[in-house]
């Protein structure tokens, strides 16, 4: 039953990350319903995960939509984003010693940034962005400095999604690791200054009108929801398939 509810997640979760479902898109709890096969008890439980991510807007006495971020915000979000991150890395290269675990899994993580992006799952590709700035954020020990993060990032993913161009997800993979290498090295000043430009370029690279077509949500999740459970009785991967509903192919 959870794992159902996990796949549909996921499912919801890439198709949003990818931009392929209109900003502002009605997310109507009975056709859900019927795509997924569930009761429109549990589809209001994984919108309600989805609200909280900040993946979709939950509207009272409306119903679920497509979040629609303003542009306009993305300045305050990212200069918060700097001041906050820029001191994480320089007070983690600064400290004696980076920590074992930590720098593994970041280089474990960024393995798998560059195996999302030889793909081409643009999906991943924002998914795994995200996860390795909270992967720095619990570096910290702190839960005020995790808390704080998981907020701007969340309200950065869908604006990434829906405003970013595909290709850009290179770039990120290319910052992170001039991040990473300044980290490790012990260099504070250099890892602040890196955490600050790569975010400082993510914004530069948000372009109003890079955004997916107006097509249909329901047919679309139907679609990808289709592919996934081929996949999953199959066990091959649907993410090459599911880009290419999203381009419309």
């Amino acid at each position: 039953m959870k794992d159902n509810e996990q796949a549909i997640y996921d499912t919801l979760s890439r198709a949003l990350l990818a931009g392929m479902l209109t900003p502002g898109a009605p997310l109507r709890e009975p056709a859900l319903a019927k795509v997924f096969g569930i009761s429109r008890e549990r589809i209001r439980k994984i919108l309600q995960r989805l609200g909280t991510n900040r993946l979709i807007e939950l509207v009272p006495n409306r119903g679920a939509f497509v979040a629609s971020p303003a542009q306009e915000q993305a300045h305050g979000i990212y200069e918060a984003r700097r001041i906050l991150e820029g001191g994480i890395v320089g007070h983690l290269a600064a400290s004696p010693g980076a920590d074992t675990d930590t720098v593994e899994r970041l280089r474990e993580h960024m393995d798998r940034e560059s195996a999302a992006l030889k793909s081409g799952d643009r999906a991943e590709s924002v998914r795994l962005s995200m996860q390795f700035h909270m992967i720095l954020a619990e570096a910290t020990g702190n839960f005020f400095i995790v808390r704080q993060v998981q907020e701007l990032v969340s309200r950065t993913s869908m604006l990434v999604a829906v405003y970013e161009a595909a290709n850009a997800s290179q770039c990120a993979c290319e910052e992170h690791r001039d991040i990473f290498t300044a980290l490790v090295g012990g260099d504070g000043a250099g890892a602040a200054r890196a955490m600050r430009a790569h975010l400082s370029l993510i914004e530069t690279r948000l372009r109003p009108g890079v955004m997916a077509p107006a097509r249909d949500a329901v047919e679309l999740l139907a679609q990808l929801w289709t592919a996934s459970s081929h996949a999953a009785h199959t066990g091959t991967p649907d993410a090459r398939h599911a880009n290419s509903v999203g381009r419309g192919a």
